[in-house]
């Protein structure tokens, strides 16, 4: 089994993994390659993998990071930048482009676009969000769709975060 413990960009990869938003954040774990080869991730922090990155194993092979498609929500409307607002607002990672926004799906995220105007569509595509604002790769933040119900309701107005 390969082991890799330092992250790197390559053009020419050896191999590849193909991994969904979620599972390209990681510290240890055994990943299959595309090929079947078995590699042990042993980084020394947890860290947001990219498309484009490669996990360096200790024989020099390269192991390239491909962005798995994934069912997304593309967001599209007017005033674009408002409705980027309100994704954000809710902690939301978000993949930004000129003239849509791709989230993850998510039922109570699709009704409230829908109220503000958005048109929103479900499709199945690789999924890169922005990083964190500070340097960390991936927003730090909580999610606040998945574990109420579709009726649960808050305002940000009145608590505070930490991150």
């Amino acid at each position: 089994m390969l082991t890799a413990q330092k992250i790197t960009h390559s053009h020419h990869p050896d191999d590849h993994v193909t991994l969904d938003y979620d599972a390209r954040f990681l510290r240890r774990k055994v990943l299959a390659t595309d090929k079947g080869v078995q590699v042990l991730v042993d980084l020394p922090q947890t860290t947001s993998l990219n498309a484009g990155d490669a996990l360096e194993a200790a024989d020099g092979t390269l192991i390239g990071i491909i962005a798995a498609p994934e069912p997304l929500l593309e967001v599209r409307g007017e005033m674009l930048h408002r409705i980027a607002w309100h994704i954000g607002n809710r902690h939301t990672p978000c993949q930004i482009e000129d003239d849509r926004l791709l989230i993850q799906r998510d039922h109570v995220m699709a009704d409230m676009l829908g109220k503000i105007g958005a048109t929103v569509a479900e499709i199945v595509e690789p999924f890169t969000p922005e990083g964190g604002a500070y340097g960390h790769g991936r927003t730090h933040g909580h999610d606040h769709s998945h574990q109420h119900g579709p009726a649960h309701d808050h305002s940000h107005d009145t608590h505070h975060h930490e991150h």
